[in-house]
């Protein structure tokens, strides 16, 4: 691996320690972009330009306003604004409530109750090992997957159901891949003949250094080494998998370890300032012990992926590719944001295909555990609590005192001057300027 230890054996590994594949030609140096909008009254019925964690907060007050006019929402990057949907009806004080907001808002046809109806049908009817499905704002249809092994009756079956929703409720596409988790022999982080990925280093509720990966790794083995054969290092406290998520909390066994809440992208860190929600056509990248860095987008939240192994419910679906031992690796944004825990998918980093990820901030709500060096909540800025959005980035203090552990993980050289960056107003920043930056 390429995580370093403190003297004394103080140190623990860095999230994704593996080499990173093109870092510097992936994330780009403009992180701190900061958000645009004027302060007059006519720009404030605008759309506002936001970053994808402000848009996500953004979406999730939004929801909580128009209440069941609310059908979904999703992050447009290229215009970088919040494309929220609404379901027309007679009060159209919810649309102008959205637009004073800041999103811009798009009338569509199926509530989000009626997708959810759905989504419930499919479970109960088409629970088919091998599919997957979630809810597409974009589209405003449920988006169903099915991979290779779903053919003759199932597939039929799988149809039938479809079919059943009603037109323009929901579109099925075949995947040339298998629905797996990516767990395997080989390289990083290793239990039980399997290796996996490190997730997010984190700190118990108890105080204690621990990390996140995939539940489907924790149970796999009770003890995870840092080194093929070598002695353990950490044992799992809690893992979930199948079921609501795919998510463990693993105990370093050593209490003085030092537990840095950074991504390791191999020549350098990214320091992790907090962890938010993911938003439908959000950029992320994942790190993982076969693959290194890859990238791409969110494609739908709340995502039920049926594995040979059983179900899991609450994933995050992506297009970002995966390969066995990338299994509980991170996702995260640009601006070092924790968003996701690497679950399954089918494909690999060759032909592409789809990944599905946990959400960070269940998982930590889930085991009561916060990001490494966080004081009082997972969330960056003043969000506060496991899963809050990421409201106030620039709060967070973010990169602030990284040099003293976040970016100084193996004794990188200079990077961990982060101090500086903290107050700039986009949480850790990622490129530019004093810091941790990656600017290739």
């Amino acid at each position: 691996m390429s995580h370093k230890r403190i003297p004394k054996r103080r140190a623990a590994m860095a999230a994704g320690g593996v080499v990173a594949l093109g870092a510097a030609a992936i994330l780009l140096p403009n992180a701190n972009a900061s958000q645009d909008g004027g302060s007059s009254d006519d720009a404030a019925a605008a759309p506002r330009t936001l970053k994808a964690a402000d848009a996500s907060d953004l979406a999730a007050r939004l929801a909580s306003l128009l209440g069941d006019s609310f059908a979904g929402s999703y992050y447009d990057s290229g215009a970088r604004q919040l494309v929220v949907n609404v379901v027309p009806g007679d009060n159209n004080q919810v649309v102008v409530q959205a637009e004073k907001a800041g999103a811009k808002v798009r009338e569509v046809d199926n509530s989000m109750g009626e997708l959810r109806g759905g989504a419930q049908t499919l479970k109960a009817e088409a629970g088919i090992p091998g599919t997957a499905w979630a809810i597409d704002p974009r589209t405003n249809k449920i988006l169903v997957t099915a991979d290779s092994t779903v053919t003759g009756d199932r597939w039929d079956r799988l149809e039938s159901t479809v079919d059943g929703l009603g037109s323009g409720m929901a579109t099925v596409r075949k995947s040339a891949g298998t629905f797996k988790t990516f767990a395997s022999g080989g390289d990083a982080i290793f239990g039980g003949g399997a290796r996996c990925s490190l997730g997010f280093n984190v700190t118990a509720g108890d105080g204690s250094p621990a990390f996140l990966t995939a539940g489907h790794c924790g149970v796999a083995a009770d003890q995870w080494s840092d080194a093929q054969g070598g002695q353990p290092i950490a044992t799992v406290d809690q893992a979930v998998f199948p079921g609501e998520g795919d998510f463990a909390l693993v105990r370093y066994d050593d209490p003085a370890t030092e537990a840095p809440s950074e991504v390791d992208l191999g020549d350098q860190t990214l320091p992790i300032s907090g962890a938010a929600e993911a938003a439908v056509g959000q950029e992320v990248f994942r790190m993982g012990s076969t693959t290194g860095l890859a990238d791409g987008q969110v494609l739908g939240l709340d995502a039920t992926v049926n594995y040979p192994e059983g179900t899991v419910t609450g994933l995050i679906q992506t297009d970002v590719c995966a390969e066995p031992g990338d299994s509980g690796g991170s996702l995260f944004t640009r601006d070092g944001l924790a968003i996701g825990l690497t679950s399954g998918g089918s494909g690999d980093c060759t032909v592409g295909g789809e990944t599905f990820f946990q959400p960070v901030t269940t998982a930590l709500a889930a085991v009561g555990a916060t990001l490494g060096g966080e004081d009082g909540g997972a969330g960056a800025g003043d969000a506060g609590g496991a899963g809050a959005g990421a409201g106030e980035e620039g709060d967070a203090g973010g990169a602030g005192d990284a040099g003293d552990g976040g970016a100084g993980a193996g004794d990188k050289g200079d990077k961990g001057d982060t101090g500086d960056a903290g107050d700039a107003g986009d949480g850790a920043p990622v490129g530019g300027g004093d810091g941790s930056g990656l600017t290739g």
